[in-house]
């Protein structure tokens, strides 16, 4: 197919990692072994607050707990996850369960770069353990959040079989389901707090999928009975289709292409650019030559320069320090690495009580995991959803060209529901840092809103984290953008 693929996971190209293990390599053989003599020393699940952590200055100024919970018939699965507390009112305020994408790529990642409130001091680092700042943007001063390493293999997260590494959409839905049920029990005095299942890039597939677990327990009475109000996705993978289909007239639309090669494409292509017909010569032809003028794009933003991250030990080796890179273009990417050193250090793995050999490297995205059954589309999971008025929010950094936001827009209105307020500016400190849509579920008045956020890529809070943050407060409390 001539259009890149939907991302698995947006902030990055589908590089595989040497350094992490798979299924298949000796190297996870032996290591397994020792995973099983380790895990046997260990109870199913745990729980520890952590208050400080090597790089931050000083105890942290908020509530963090790391641990794993045991899930899988015999708990063989052992999911590791960070919870950090609502920094207002934890009380009452919402819980978030935070579904990073890949699949396989670490939640560190969300909680560092997009929605947590901590982030690397990536301009002064000179080697050795990175340095943490406050992000005074997290979503953590409106909710509650666990992120989730998933599915089993990714980040921190491991297995006690071998079979156990193997994994689905359908399967890690089912575990994630089965964490957050253990984790509420464990953690009861959350237990009537409202509940929002969120996640970005192709995480947008687990949320449709779990959100649609957890409402189906809720009618089977599952315990405990979780207070689920609604969901987020940002810059969402819904349908191949749609996503895929997506990014050549959005090309267009941002002056990538020019108005004839989108002409031709348009008469030549029916609206298919993933699956063009081989004999059709005029939209082979427009394909190519929409490729030849993105082919230099960053499809994260295609405001940023065009570069590849470094995901591997030797990769990382090859890296040069902030203070080395004056003379060359700034790459957004390279800030990645300081998550490889800070995760793979000794001090911060005893911080957050990491079980000792369970891991042979960590690594930010692992797409060495044993993953099959990815499905094409979860529109039928939304419109499920979507029946039964859950409150959602959809949002898209406007210069993503992965998943553009006119991709999330279409699969929106396939829901076919009432426009509530029309495409229309929402702003922060008095300037746009969007717009918005809403629709409304007329059975039970909750809202569906939809909402660009101005020059951000995908994901939108790796961009525009004040804004983002105003986003889903007002999303949250109910009131319109």
């Amino acid at each position: 197919m001539a259009v890149p693929a939907v991302p698995s996971e947006g902030h990055e190209e589908q590089h595989k990692s040497t350094s992490s293990f798979g299924i298949g390599s000796i190297k996870f053989q032996c290591s397994l072994f020792a995973v099983l003599l380790f895990a046997l020393l260990y109870s199913s699940s745990s729980q520890s607050i952590v208050k400080t952590l090597p790089g931050f200055h000083g105890s942290l100024p908020f509530t963090l707990e790391s641990g794993y919970v045991g899930v899988g018939e015999n708990e063989e699965l052992q999911l590791f996850y960070y919870f950090i507390e609502s920094e207002r009112d934890p009380a009452n305020d919402p819980l978030v369960i935070w579904l990073t994408g890949g699949p396989g790529c670490s939640a560190f990642s969300g909680l560092i770069f997009e929605i947590g409130p901590l982030t690397f001091d990536f301009e002064s680092y000179q080697g050795g353990v990175p340095t943490l700042n406050y992000n005074p943007h997290s979503w953590t001063k409106e909710a509650s959040i666990i992120f989730v390493d998933s599915p089993v293999g990714t980040g921190y997260s491991y297995s006690n079989t071998f079979e156990g590494y193997h994994s689905t959409d359908h399967k890690a839905s089912d575990d994630l389901y089965a964490f957050l049920r253990k984790w509420l029990l464990k953690h009861p005095k959350f237990l009537k707090n409202p509940v929002y299942v969120g996640g970005d890039s192709y995480g947008g597939k687990f949320v449709a999928l779990v959100t649609w677990r957890i409402s189906q327990g809720i009618d089977a009475g599952h315990e405990p009975r979780i207070n689920l109000q609604g969901y987020i996705v940002g810059n969402p993978v819904a349908d191949g289709f749609i996503d895929g289909n997506a990014p050549l007239p959005f090309a267009h639309r941002m002056g990538l292409i020019s108005d004839d090669i989108h002409k031709m494409a348009e008469e030549n292509c029916n609206g298919n650019y993933i699956k063009a017909d081989q004999s059709n010569g005029l939209c082979l032809e427009a394909i190519k030559q929409y490729e030849e003028c993105t082919a230099d794009i960053c499809f994260d933003n295609i405001l940023e320069p065009n570069c590849q991250e470094k995901m591997t030990s030797h990769d990382i080796s090859l890296l040069k320090l902030p203070s080395e890179l004056k003379e060359e273009p700034w790459c957004r990417k390279d800030s990645y690495f300081l998550t490889h050193v800070w995760a793979n250090d000794p001090s911060v793995q005893k911080a957050l009580h990491i079980r000792e050999g369970t891991i042979k490297e960590w690594v930010r995205c692992n797409y060495s995991i044993s993953y099959s059954e990815k499905l094409d589309t979860v529109l039928e999971y939304h419109h499920l959803l979507s029946k039964r008025g859950y409150k959602t929010l959809a949002y898209s950094g406007d210069h993503d060209l992965y998943i553009p936001y006119t991709a999330t827009l279409e699969w929106i209105h396939t829901l076919n529901l009432p426009v509530a307020d029309e495409w229309r500016p929402w702003k922060v400190d008095n300037q746009v840092a969007g717009y918005t849509k809403r629709f409304i579920h007329n059975e039970t008045g909750k809202y569906v809103t939809f909402a660009t956020v101005k020059a951000a890529g995908h994901t939108a809070p790796e961009y525009k984290r004040r804004e983002c943050l105003a986003m889903v407060a007002r999303f949250f409390s109910d009131s319109p953008l």
